[in-house]
């Protein structure tokens, strides 16, 4: 079904919008989730949440991109359970390992920022990786966006795990580079 129909299904309040973005988009949403959340039950409970969440945001919003708004919603509300979770139980996450390889380059601090530098940081960031190879934004959105693991990147690129970890390396300092040209501090 074309996602222009599934929008006009939640703005005329028609619950099939529902079971049609599950059924379109359902093995996406729990993709995303499950690698931020690694447990069956939780990334279930995550995508169920978003479809929640969708449901309660069109109408007002009319998404450009069904599968961007969704991805954007999933990953919004695991990241969101991961930390509900991590300040209940004080222990580490799943993500912890690429939190703490980007946070090498952007600091996790909204404190520091202004809603404008953030657009500003945002738009920098796009524009670096509109510049990468293909392959090389691949990767990094993979690791970053996605958080999958650097072996299952690896495994379906078919390179070693040295080999992606180092590309993300170089690529991070790249990007460290990139944005300290660009007059913020890191």
């Amino acid at each position: 079904m074309e996602d222009s129909l599934i929008i006009e299904y939640y703005w005329q309040r028609d619950h099939r919008a529902v079971a049609e973005t599950a059924e379109k988009y359902g093995h996406y949403c729990y993709t995303i989730a499950i690698n931020v959340l690694k447990r069956h039950e939780d990334a279930e409970e995550c995508e169920n949440d978003t479809y929640m969440k969708v449901w309660n945001s069109i109408p007002p919003n009319r998404p450009v991109s069904l599968r961007g708004f969704l991805g954007r919603l999933t990953r919004n509300t695991a990241l969101n359970m991961l930390r509900t979770k991590r300040a209940v139980n004080r222990g580490g996450g799943s993500c912890d390992a690429a939190f703490e390889e980007i946070s090498e380059v952007v600091s996790g601090e909204d404190i520091t920022l202004g809603e404008v530098e953030k657009r500003e940081l945002v738009k920098a960031i796009d524009e670096f990786l509109s510049e990468l190879p293909r392959e090389k934004r691949r990767i990094f959105m993979m690791r970053y966006w996605y958080f999958e693991s650097v072996s299952e990147i690896a495994a379906r690129f078919g390179k070693r795990e040295n080999t992606i970890s180092v590309m993300l390396g170089r690529i991070r300092n790249k990007l460290r580079i990139y944005l300290q040209e660009r007059g913020f501090e890191l």
